[in-house]
């Protein structure tokens, strides 16, 4: 018994010091990190194709991931900022300043991405250089929609439809929250093997028409999306020697 007891003490320290060795050397998968940028509004409120720069709004960020191999990751988002359009400021066609809707709204989002590290440097050996990614993923928009329609010139339209669509729009509820589906690419470059620098662009889906406060008035067939340019930095949590990521043959 007495030996037992003797063996099993010199055995847990040995162990103990063993998982704390192995926990230095395979470390944690875990990033995290903030971004900054700007939120870019795309709908029925801008001719332009790429969206309103005309009415840019900031938007910040923080994120954390999970790594799951040397290629793929697990990311969760929170992004606030706002959006915001105007017709008033476009000069062509015309009959933009005439209409004159315009709308602002802040956004609160939350999101989960799958992520794709194209060129597999989630491990230790890779965390050098550039490093481009793609993602996609699902989330929610928190709004708190503005819509204002005060400079709406109706008797330039007096022979359209836009005085009719803008009741029908009145008596349309704005939406409080919009389900998302980001999509974008970004791509990091390492400073070290724990910190890197990114910039990304995420483009978000919607099945809305609405998130302007209006449709009917404007063009009902489209709908409207919005996405961000940003820019952050990223670090490894718990990175010492070697991230735990299989070795390339």
């Amino acid at each position: 018994m007495n030996s037992i007891v003797k063996k099993t003490g010199l055995v847990i320290p040995f162990a103990t010091l063993y998982f704390f060795a192995e926990a230095q050397i395979y470390t944690s998968r875990f990033e995290a990190g903030i971004n900054g940028g700007v939120f870019i509004y795309q709908g029925d409120l801008t001719p332009e194709p790429l969206g309103a720069y005309a009415t840019l709004k900031p938007q910040f960020g923080i994120f954390a991931a999970y790594l799951l191999n040397r290629s793929f990751s697990v990311r969760g988002n929170f992004s606030f900022g706002g959006l915001k359009a105007d017709d008033a400021k476009y000069n062509i066609p015309e009959y933009r300043k005439q209409r004159a809707f315009r709308f602002t709204t802040p956004v609160s989002e939350f999101s989960g991405m799958l992520v794709w590290d194209i060129l597999g440097k989630n491990g230790i050996e890779g965390r050098r250089g550039f490093a481009p990614y793609l993602f996609t993923g699902v989330g929610v928009s928190l709004l708190n929609i503005q819509r204002d329609w005060s400079n709406y010139n109706a008797a330039y339209f007096n022979a359209e439809s836009v005085s009719e669509g803008l009741v029908a729009d009145m008596a349309h509820p704005v939406p409080k929250m919009l389900p998302v589906v980001p999509v974008g690419a970004g791509i990091k470059y390492f400073i070290s093997g724990r910190l890197a620098i990114k910039a990304e662009t995420n483009y978000r889906l919607m099945s809305s028409d609405y998130l302007d406060g209006f449709s009917q008035s404007v063009n009902p067939g489209k709908k409207d999306n919005y996405y961000s340019h940003s820019v952050g930095i990223v670090l490894s949590l718990g990175y010492k020697d070697r991230n735990d990521c299989p070795v390339k043959p």
